[in-house]
């Protein structure tokens, strides 16, 4: 029997590739975002090439209650979730006075609320399934304070942490919560924080958005709590620790300014 996987942030980016791998393992899709023609071009194109069977919902995921909406309707359509990522959101460059509060309160509300209430809603309905898998995706800016983008980082210390916590509770219940934290990517993530002349990725190669979906999947499949990718983001992000906390302010600020 298929299993079915919910993916926002659907249409681009590490979501996008995210929807390619799981319906190339045989799983029905639910795709999630805001843009229905990306998701009807994509869902048109995994049903052809897979022979899977892909149903879209277009929401905005930044606006109060939308989890629950989009809940409601699989629920009517009684469509069973198997899999759950999380992988809509997104950042904001700049020092924080200077920023735009609209902006920042919808980073807010996406990143931490509406992760926040689909794992409520559907981990409920895992546990009394007592099966099913969770991919958050937090970063490897989870692990450190990031000055001139300190909601951003902050909203992805909150993911780190909850999925940490739920997966422990969880586990013993035939349910596992993973934290997919990658480092800078190449997606069309940097044009919406509006960081392309930021250091961290001014002239870089980053990793592609695909090889991070694929390593967020064997790592969401094998239960993995924290996945970090790439063996400098995971040196750096475990270097932390033993790193003074205002020096590491210092550095990240050094590291990520213009």
């Amino acid at each position: 029997m298929k299993k079915t996987a919910l993916i926002t942030g659907a249409s681009s980016g590490i979501g996008f590739e995210l929807a390619k791998i799981f319906a190339r393992e045989g799983n029905d899709l639910v795709l999630v975002a805001r843009n229905v023609s990306k998701l009807q071009e994509l869902k048109n194109s995994l049903e052809k090439e897979f022979s899977i069977k892909a149903f879209i919902i277009a929401k905005d995921l930044s606006k109060i209650d939308s989890a629950q909406e989009v809940y409601n309707e699989l629920k009517n359509k009684s469509i069973v979730i198997d899999y759950l990522i999380n992988n809509a959101g997104f950042g904001d460059f700049g020092m924080f006075t200077d920023t735009n509060w609209k902006k920042e309160e919808e980073m807010i509300q996406l990143n931490i609320t509406t992760l926040t209430q689909f794992t409520k809603l559907f981990l409920k309905d895992m546990v009394l399934q007592k099966k099913g898998k969770i991919m958050n995706v937090a970063s490897t800016a989870a692990f450190q304070p990031g000055p001139t983008m300190a909601v951003y980082y902050a909203t992805k210390s909150y993911v780190l942490h909850f999925s940490e916590a739920i997966d422990n509770e969880v586990r013993d219940k035939g349910i596992t919560v993973t934290a997919l934290c990658p480092g800078a990517t190449e997606s069309g993530f940097q044009d919406a924080a509006d960081m392309n002349e930021s250091k961290l990725v001014k002239g870089r190669k980053l990793p592609t958005s695909k090889e991070v979906a694929e390593y967020g999947f064997r790592a969401m499949m094998k239960g993995k709590r924290v996945a970090i990718h790439g063996l400098f983001n995971s040196i750096m992000a475990n270097s932390i620790r033993f790193t003074p906390r205002a020096l590491t302010v210092k550095l990240v600020r050094l590291i990520q300014d213009k």
